[in-house]
């Protein structure tokens, strides 16, 4: 590897460091002048755009459809629903002024004390009230129902520890919003959504996921449930990368949002809301990729072939751009992004490196002997493993390559998952083991002073209430008490 790109952290020694080493590095993102803000490079964009286009088409696939509301959110709006403003308040950040002049002194720009706004405006952190207030105008009836909205925007959250992707005070994401004539309609809905989730996750980030519920101090703040999908990276740690919330008539109630029913009479509607974010970018990272750089899934990956001519001169050039012409167009009309790199600005061996650091699922190279062969050297990203075949149905080959990969770096992710999944029974025991990382399946009391008790103690906590584990009733193992369920465990991003 050319020693410009060999500064690479590695994963064993920091894991942390290596993140975020391979954000800068592979021109995923970086730092911006505003603290806690980053900037979403070309690459990086690209890798939410794949994101944003399939999930998009599985949003609608559901019935939802695209709508955008106000950034700026009246500060009274959030106080009228009380779990909700507790929840978010300590991230607001608030306007409170609109214009701006310069200084008397002479001490440069500052904010004109006479233009303070009537009421303080908050930039959006999530978007219930301000959609809950606009739907008080939209539905009247049942014949209104469901009403099924999704916006794709950006949000502030002042964080006061951040992480590129992770964890950010600006981030972008989607956030769907649905009223429902019942209960059990808008239940169906919460739980139908975050199945879009963890297929969108398994399917096309390759990320195996658990689903489940949070724990009453873990949900959203002004849901009554909220389900998650929850992946582990490879230092054991767990990320949730997605959730879809039960909110009941909560925010109905809050902005008087009701319809009249089938027999005329009036009734509060029922609501989720639902939303992923740029986080699922840090999931890719950390998920699959290694100490060479990324490992991107083939579905979404911004150059999936890339194709590198090794020439002697222009005419050996010339004659190999030719042969692989037919390749190139044949591989494009399937759907697959290619990128043809004859740029003489770098050595091969620089290209290389790079575009291993950048996560291309697949790299074909042609040189003079393999022109006089008709064969190419074929090296899949995610064993980085390399082969020389035929030109002759070489298309085809890759297609078939690209879907196995896709299947490799799933299989690989879950069977590191399946294989720190733990039943735990002994406190002790816990209380060592998890400082390893690894999900921990555990009887649990359901009393917030046990899970309270484990977060500060161990710094894990409980990541929600499984479904995909039959549940037994047991003994907590911190308080001794019985227990009607397990839990999912784990220190987390």
């Amino acid at each position: 590897m050319p020693k410009e790109l060999k500064e690479l952290t590695k994963r064993a020694e920091n894991y942390s460091q290596w993140f975020n080493d391979l954000v800068i590095k592979a021109d995923l993102a970086e730092q911006s002048a505003v603290r806690g803000c980053m900037v979403i490079k070309p690459y990086g964009y690209a890798i939410w755009e794949k994101m944003q286009q399939q999930l998009d088409k599985m949003f609608k696939e559901t019935g939802a459809q695209n709508a955008y509301f106000p950034l700026l959110i009246p500060k009274s709006f959030l106080s009228r629903e009380a779990e909700h403003v507790e929840g978010f308040a300590k991230e607001c950040a608030v306007v409170t002024h609109y214009r701006l002049k310069n200084s008397d002194s002479g001490a440069g720009v500052v904010v004109d004390p006479s233009a303070r706004l009537e009421e303080e405006l908050i930039i959006r952190p999530t978007s219930e009230t301000i959609i809950w207030n606009t739907y008080k105008n939209w539905i009247k009836s049942w014949r209104d129902l469901p009403l099924m909205c999704n916006q794709w925007c950006n949000v502030m959250r002042w964080e006061m520890r951040t992480r590129p992707f992770l964890r950010t005070s600006e981030f972008l994401w989607q956030e769907g919003h649905t009223a429902h004539a019942t209960k059990e309609e808008a239940v169906e809905e919460a739980r139908k959504m975050l199945g879009v989730y963890a297929t969108f996750a398994e399917k096309w980030m390759a990320v195996p996921v658990l689903q489940g519920v949070k724990s009453e101090s873990e949900k959203f703040a002004g849901a009554l449930d909220t389900y998650t999908i929850e992946a582990m990276m490879q230092d054991g740690k767990a990320l949730q990368s997605g959730t879809s919330h039960f909110l009941g008539q909560n925010f109905a109630k809050s902005f008087d949002v009701t319809f009249l029913n089938k027999e005329n009479k009036a009734e509060y509607v029922w609501a989720t809301s639902w939303g992923v974010s740029t986080r699922l970018i840090g999931a890719l990272i950390m998920t699959h990729s290694d100490d060479n750089g990324l490992v991107l899934p083939p579905k979404l990956a911004p150059i999936q072939v890339v194709i590198i001519p090794i020439a002697k001169g222009e005419e050996q050039l010339s004659a190999i751009t030719e042969k692989l012409q037919p390749v190139i167009s044949k591989l494009r009309e399937s759907g697959i992004s290619v990128k043809f790199d004859d740029s003489d600005n770098k050595r091969p061996g620089f290209k290389f490196a790079d575009y291993e650091l950048k996560g291309v699922p697949v790299r074909l190279v042609m040189g003079g002997r393999d022109l006089e062969s008709n064969t190419v050297e074929i090296m899949r990203r995610d064993t980085l493993e390399k082969e020389t075949v035929s030109l002759d149905g070489i298309a085809e080959h890759i297609i078939q390559l690209l879907d196995q990969i896709q299947d490799n770096i799933f299989e690989k992710a879950r069977k590191y998952r399946d294989e720190r999944v733990y039943e735990c029974e002994n406190y002790e025991e816990f209380k060592e083991k998890v400082k390893e990382g690894g999900f921990f399946l555990c009887h649990w009391d359901g009393t917030a002073e046990t899970e309270a008790k484990i977060k500060e103690e161990t710094q894990a906590t409980i990541r929600c209430v499984p479904f995909a584990y039959e549940q037994t009733e047991g003994v907590d193992m911190v308080s001794g008490k019985p227990s009607k369920y397990r839990v999912i465990i784990a220190r987390s991003y």
